[in-house]
């Protein structure tokens, strides 16, 4: 595949009239919709019509100026059309979903309109109709790894310059799985709003060395003060973490396809995707034949992961099967417990001498439980995975799990182990319950937060 490369794109502000009368359009129509995306209501239809039809107006309006996106938008246009036709019932809009490739069109700065119905990923899980304006993150040195070793043709980082009310939230991925269409199509891109991750990574940050005592390293202080270069630190992160998820020596896809299993070993799975990329960070900023701002972008990497995992993924979110806050939970106490993060006289300190070492221990371990459970069934691959995490983080008391083989429902389908896996398996420690008082009101502030709003 051959990306197309647009010279001298237009670019257009959040200020922009006819992208402000698209952007108001969709969010009165949304207040019509159900959940499922449908207006049952016949009474609303007109007004929904009048919301289409203003949709459809600024689309008009925008499109000369987005010729890269002529046929999704001419595609976009004919599914609101044929939506309001058929009498506003679940929305199908597999025709400009097929229409849109941006994975085609990674230049930097480049820019796009995009208008779905669709849910947002940790923001609303109503299938309602969206609108982000959005510009593409693609520096030389990341499409130098992308090139190269590190190929990922689906991956496209993004960073927001508006959006409609569901992503005045967490979410922070456009992914074409969340959009409303009649049937499931083959997936050929995945966008990551880089900028939210950066935004969100340094508030979080800045409150949490802050709080803990912790004096950071020369390259994550100057992370704090420079939101582009966090912005591409974490398109190196997530272009490594992503393709990771179809790379190794994997059971039988251990993640991409929703399977009903036990929490926590998502929480393995995504932190996988990351101390690879850690590891590979270390081996990139070590190879002196690499692009020199690759190599100082993998030092980077490594800062982010860490203190993103320790700091913003323990504690974010309910206790409610938080596999990302387990993953932050247990790389926290798996540096503890080789002693190479020290929480002492009420302060953090971290050996930078010996953590790489650590970290690529743990990522070692889990590809050891992976490269095991290739030959185990699956039932013998989750106590393994079980008793990989709880030698490292303390489970519940009131844990069956925890009591062993012996405890369990063996005998039985899967699903009754996964029914024995508690909500919350393993609770905060008591250091994380103290600092997740102090961090609730800054984790909570990062709602919405883009790489424009002020830190």
């Amino acid at each position: 595949m051959t990306e197309t490369v647009i010279s001298a794109p237009t670019r257009i502000s959040a200020d922009n009239p006819d992208w402000n009368r698209l952007k108001a359009a969709a969010t009165e129509l949304q207040a019509l919709q159900v959940q499922d995306g449908s207006i049952p209501v016949a009474a609303e239809h007109p007004a929904a019509r009048t919301h289409i039809a203003g949709i459809i107006e600024s689309i008009g309006a925008l499109a000369p100026l987005f010729p890269h996106d002529e046929a999704y938008l001419a595609a976009v246009t004919r599914d609101f059309e044929a939506w309001a036709e058929a009498g506003f019932g679940v929305p199908d809009f597999l025709s400009s979903l097929l229409a849109f490739q941006p994975q085609q069109q990674r230049q930097d700065g480049l820019q796009h309109v995009v208008i779905f119905p669709m849910y947002t990923q940790n923001g609303s899980s109503s299938r309602l109709v969206e609108a982000v304006l959005i510009e593409v993150i693609w520096p030389d040195f990341i499409a130098g790894l992308e090139a190269g070793d590190y190929s990922n043709r689906l991956f496209v980082p993004i960073r927001f310059l508006d959006f409609t009310p569901g992503y005045n939230t967490n979410s922070a991925v456009l992914f074409p799985e969340t959009v409303g269409v009649r049937q499931t199509p083959t997936f050929t891109w995945g966008a990551i709003f880089a900028d939210r991750e950066a935004a969100r990574f340094r508030r979080v940050l800045r409150a949490a060395a802050d709080i803990t005592s912790l004096e950071l390293p020369a390259g994550a202080a100057e992370l704090l003060e420079d939101q582009e270069l966090t912005e591409a630190t974490f398109v190196m992160w997530d272009l490594i973490h992503d393709r990771t998820h179809m790379r190794g020596d994997l059971p039988f896809d251990p993640f991409m396809i929703k399977q009903r299993m036990p929490f926590f070993l998502y929480s393995l799975e995504e932190l996988r995707c990351d101390l690879t990329a850690f590891r590979e960070s270390v081996r990139i900023e070590k190879d002196e034949d690499a692009e020199p701002e690759a190599r100082r972008h993998a030092k980077l990497v490594q800062y982010a992961i860490i203190f993103d995992r320790i700091f913003r993924f323990a504690i974010t979110g309910s206790r409610v099967r938080n596999y990302d806050g387990l993953g932050g939970q247990l790389l926290f106490a798996w540096l503890h417990q080789h002693r190479v993060l020290h929480w002492t006289d009420s302060r953090l300190s971290i050996d930078w001498e010996h953590v790489a070492e650590a970290v690529i221990a743990l990522g070692a371990r889990i590809d050891e439980l992976y490269w095991r459970s290739i030959d185990r069934p699956k039932t013998a691959h989750w106590l393994a995975a079980y008793q990989l995490i709880s030698g490292t983080v303390t489970p519940h008391p009131a844990s069956v799990w925890a009591r062993g083989p012996e405890a369990l429902p063996l005998a039985g389908p899967p699903r009754g182990l996964t029914d024995q896996v508690l909500d919350d398996e393993f609770p905060l420690s008591m250091f994380y319950e103290a600092l997740e008082k102090k961090m609730r009101p800054v984790i909570d502030s990062t709602a919405g937060i883009t790489g424009g709003s002020v830190l």
